[in-house]
């Protein structure tokens, strides 16, 4: 069957790597999101990738903490090549090419982004994850994610978590919680939502970048999204 997607931007957050450890990465999580990708890269759909660094650091809570802001934010950004590099390696592993590219340069340890690069890389079968945020503080991977999805003209920018979709509350913290199969940036964003932040979600409207939020840790999930089955919750 075609896939409803050609080209997708996948969010992932740096603290689902953690699996159940608490911190770091856990290997077995790293390779089944690396076996998911793999299935949907194998069967042509171009992947970039974008991943968080909240299972290493946050600049946000390191400034809570004492840390200068726009160090804090520079370190966080560092965090999330480091899981680049262990996803990607994962993805080598069982025999899916990938690049590393940074938002700085940061030659060898990835190649600095470009748009044409990246676009080029995932036109020849390789996954491009896509490192260092932005490249600028107070901006989160969300926002990045965003920016990336818009720049690499992605049909779908999709953010893998937790959990299903979106919820009216914390459905880990909110039995009474419902899930929205639909719902609209702008009422993301007048909820209060934390699908993400309110830059990212407003980049995506003003973009018409459409959303869809799922559940990343259930085995097989990536492909029945990339098939064009309605799971998880679209943001349009």
């Amino acid at each position: 069957m075609r896939p409803k997607y050609n080209r997708v931007l996948l969010k992932l957050s740096g603290e689902s790597l953690m699996g159940e450890q608490g911190y770091g990465i856990d290997q077995k999580r790293l390779r089944a999101y690396a076996q998911q990708i793999y299935e949907i890269a194998s069967e042509g759909t171009q992947v970039a990738i974008v991943i968080g660094g909240g299972n290493i650091f946050r600049g946000v809570s390191g400034a809570a903490k004492g840390f200068d802001r726009v160090m804090g934010d520079q370190m966080g950004m560092l965090a999330t090549v480091i899981n680049s590099l262990a996803l990607c390696s994962a993805l080598r592993g069982i025999g899916q090419g990938c690049r590393v590219f940074t938002a700085t340069n940061m030659f060898p340890i990835g190649e600095q982004y470009s748009k044409w690069r990246a676009m080029r890389a995932m036109q020849r079968g390789k996954v491009a994850i896509v490192a260092g945020g932005t490249g600028n503080p107070f901006f989160t991977t969300d926002t990045g994610s965003s920016l990336r999805a818009i720049e690499l003209e992605a049909d779908v920018m999709l953010k893998g978590t937790r959990v299903d979709g979106v919820y009216t509350a914390d459905p880990e913290k909110d039995p009474t919680a419902t899930k929205f199969d639909r719902i609209t940036y702008d009422e993301v964003i007048s909820r209060g939502l934390r699908v993400m932040d309110i830059t990212a979600t407003a980049m995506c409207k003003e973009n018409n970048m459409p959303i869809v939020v799922f559940d990343m840790d259930t085995p097989g999930n990536l492909a029945r999204v990339i098939a064009g089955e309605e799971i998880g919750t679209l943001v349009y």
